[in-house]
């Protein structure tokens, strides 16, 4: 998964796994399961911006030409 989708996407399927479903397993804990991705969808949303502004900030460089006519 990748990007703002993706992290976003964690956060969704967590919260409906933590919130809104009532299904047993016997060796998962689901409502742990949906904590989790929803966590790993949060640090993803917080290091991507992180990125993408350090991307923002270092910007395109602007070379300037000059031609010198005789």
């Amino acid at each position: 998964m990748r990007g703002i989708g993706g992290c976003i996407a964690l956060i969704v399927v967590g919260a409906i796994l933590t919130f809104a479903s009532d299904w047993q397993m016997e060796s998962v804990d689901l409502d742990l399961v949906g904590v989790i991705m929803m966590v790993a969808g949060a640090v993803g949303l917080g290091v991507y911006a992180s990125v993408l502004k350090r991307r923002r900030a270092l910007g395109v460089p602007v070379v300037e030409e000059r031609r010198e006519t005789l």
